[in-house]
């Protein structure tokens, strides 16, 4: 299926989506979730959400975790929050356990490809590794002894961040030389890597020796030698009063894991009495700084209403976060590598099941791909390459979701899907609400969009007073709206005082020429002919405007005060 997705096309597509099926006819769990997949999305299958739900069942039934990622969407989408979050607890369990248990230390490092409806140029140039030129000027610097440049490059290839494989042994190489210069975080990280055994054999003892040392100039330190006291390890034996001792020194220097690990022995009652309440803070305190084990923690408080009141769809929400940094999310450095790569297809694809599975950030990277590639993104339909309407109906249920979990850019290319008819039908109402949801998220453009259509009354009732608020309010948020602003309110000024005038026709034209005022401000401004069109028009605006309050001020003028005219008599009489 991937090789089919990079240059294989809809034949190879086919064939994979044949063996999958008969694979999963004969009960793989593997192949029920890729054949659900391809049913929910679409791919060389009619697309239907009844089979999709089906596979995924069966797969989750068979322990397929990807599945139980997408059923649990599925149901946290439809509000059965009693199903979702047993699934979701089950799935940041296993998150959970991961991070405790794995070699490596959990990061979920998430790029977005875009930045609005242009490509995150930025995002992506940190991402190409040793490759990026800030990092080539980074490793320059530490190889000429720059001892803090060698521990951000010790951290790149511990945790893998910046688009770098992970690699122990370099991290291992780069901290040992940071330390030989006094570089305290790096001793707290070689005492992780030894109490990890990440890249060499597991050895407490040396931990906590790196630790104590890190310790004496950087408190977060405390939290591992803590940690070691609760558990026994390199120590003679436990030790529940050092521990606590350690995670109070943490904590008072607002050391996350310390909130967290004060958290764990006071909910349980390890060398403390047990206090539900004084735990429930700790992890607050822990979860403010992302902590997340006490996002878990909070969750189960909230699903078992044990020191929380019982509250499923926010327990859904907090196992969810949890439960996203499971080890299937290495799906989104796959993708993000093949999109550097510039194998575009093989992105979509990955971003496409991630966006099954219910990451927000995949889910607008998918329908960005396919709104910027378009027939480039080798999308796969029914019975083939995408059509226009396939293409135009899938980016607009991915941006859907995406908006559903607060992407306000998601929730702006929703309104205009609707208000336009890209992808589905015209809806006004729907247009409204999209922008209203993006509008309370402090979106510029949606508060224009709101104030055009209470212009209109398109999808809102006509309002003149709401839409100046409106285009005010957008001004007031993002003052590169400035020249949109001062036409929109212009054509209120127009509206108001010529409504029934032929000026009004030209306003309203104008959108059916650019499908969008910020589009048309733009063609103007940039092009000499429109600008002296507009520079005649905003002429005729002003003596449209110098005549009429010559008008008003005529008109409000005491009789006393107007001309006096010949009367036929020829004498001067004022006029009646």
């Amino acid at each position: 299926m991937i090789a089919a997705a990079s240059s294989g096309g809809p034949r190879v597509m086919e064939e994979a989506a044949s063996e999958i099926e008969a694979a999963a006819t004969a009960g793989n769990p593997l192949a029920q979730s890729a054949l659900g997949f391809l049913y929910e999305t679409g791919m060389m299958r009619e697309r239907n959400k009844a089979k999709a739900f089906m596979y995924h069942y069966f797969a989750t039934d068979g322990g397929n975790t990807q599945s139980k990622m997408v059923l649990a969407y599925t149901y946290s989408r439809q509000d059965m929050y009693d199903k979702a979050v047993e699934l979701y607890a089950e799935l940041a369990e296993i998150a959970v356990n991961s991070f405790l248990i794995s070699k490596d230390s959990p990061v979920i490092e998430p790029v977005r490809l875009h930045n609005g409806a242009e490509e995150n140029k930025e995002a992506l140039r940190k991402s190409r590794g040793e490759e990026d030129e800030d990092f080539q000027i980074l490793e320059y610097q530490a190889q000429k002894g720059n001892a803090a440049a060698m521990y951000k490059i010790g951290i790149f290839y511990y945790f893998g961040l910046r688009g770098l494989r992970r690699d122990r042994a370099k991290a291992l190489l780069w901290f040992l030389k940071a330390v030989e210069k006094g570089e305290p975080r790096s001793m707290e990280l070689l005492g992780e890597i030894y109490a990890r055994g990440a890249g060499v054999e597991r050895n407490y003892t040396k931990a906590l020796e790196w630790l104590t040392l890190a310790s004496q100039r950087l408190p977060s330190a405390y939290n591992g030698m803590g940690y070691l006291y609760v558990k026994g390890y390199g120590v003679e034996k436990k030790n529940y009063t050092k521990a606590k001792e350690y995670f109070e020194k943490a904590v008072d220097h607002d050391e996350a894991g310390g909130h967290y690990n004060l958290g764990v022995m006071y909910l349980k009652g390890v060398g403390v009495k047990r206090d539900v309440k004084l735990a429930c803070n700790y992890f607050i305190m822990a979860a403010k700084e992302g902590q997340p084990k006490a996002f878990y923690q909070l969750a189960k408080m909230f699903h078992t209403g044990v020191g929380l009141k019982r509250n499923l769809p926010m327990a859904t929400a907090l196992y969810k976060l949890v439960a996203e940094r499971g080890p299937w999310s290495s799906l989104s450095r796959w993708a993000l590598e093949s999109y550097l790569k510039g194998d575009v297809g093989k992105a979509f694809l990955l971003y496409s099941r991630m966006a099954e599975l219910g990451y927000e950030v995949a889910q607008s990277n998918a329908a960005w791909i396919l709104d910027k590639y378009r027939e480039r993104s080798m999308c796969i339909g029914e019975s083939g390459f995408c059509t226009d309407a396939e293409r135009l109906q899938r980016a607009h249920s991915l941006w859907w979701q995406a908006s559903e979990q607060g992407n306000e850019h998601a929730a702006l290319l929703i309104g205009d899907a609707y208000y336009y008819g890209r992808g589905t039908e015209r809806d006004y109402d729907r247009a409204a609400k999209a922008y209203m949801h993006a509008k309370s998220q402090s979106n510029a453009q949606a508060m224009f969009n709101l104030g055009y259509m209470h212009e209109h009354g398109q999808g809102l009732p006509f309002d003149l007073h709401l839409a100046k608020r409106y285009y005010d309010q957008a001004l007031e948020i993002d003052s590169a709206a400035k020249l949109p602003v001062t036409l929109a309110l212009t054509s209120l000024w127009i509206r108001k005082n010529y409504a029934s005038s032929f000026l009004v026709d030209l306003v309203d034209s104008l959108p059916e020429v650019y499908p969008k005022v910020e589009a048309w401000v733009e063609n103007v401004i940039m092009e000499e002919g429109n600008a002296t069109i507009l520079t005649l028009f905003v002429c005729l605006l002003t003596v449209l405007y110098l005549r009429e309050r010559q008008r008003r001020h005529v008109a409000a003028a005491p009789e006393a005060a107007l001309p006096l005219l010949p009367n036929e008599h020829g004498v001067l009489a004022a006029p009646h």
